[in-house]
C-alpha cells in the first residue's frame, strides 16, 4: 500500500513546517513544488522491520568448531607472512 501523497509550494511549505511534519510523521509523503513543479519530496522515516536476534547470533556461534589458534596469533602469523 502506497503512502498518501499530496503537494505543497515552497512558500506554504515555510509557513506550515510543523503541520506537514505531523501529516509526514502520520504516514503521508508530501511533494514540495516550486512554480508547480517538483523539487523535493519528504517522506517518513523508515523504521527497521526486525530487531536484530543476538541470541540466535550465541546459538549460531556455539555450533562452529573451536579455532586452534588464537586471533592474537592469527594475525600475528599473518604479518610475519606479509599479508
Amino acid at each position: 500500500m502506497k503512502p498518501e501523497r499530496s503537494s505543497v509550494s515552497v512558500a506554504q511549505a515555510k509557513a506550515r513546517l510543523s503541520e506537514i511534519l505531523a501529516r509526514v510523521e502520520s504516514g503521508e509523503e508530501v511533494v514540495i513544488t516550486r512554480r508547480g513543479k517538483p523539487v523535493a519530496r519528504v517522506c517518513p522515516e523508515r523504521r527497521p522491520k526486525k530487531v536484530l536476534d543476538l541470541g540466535a547470533i550465541d546459538r549460531v556461534r556455539a555450533t562452529l568448531p573451536r579455532a586452534k589458534v588464537s586471533s592474537a596469533e592469527l594475525l600475528r602469523q599473518l604479518r610475519d607472512e606479509g599479508y
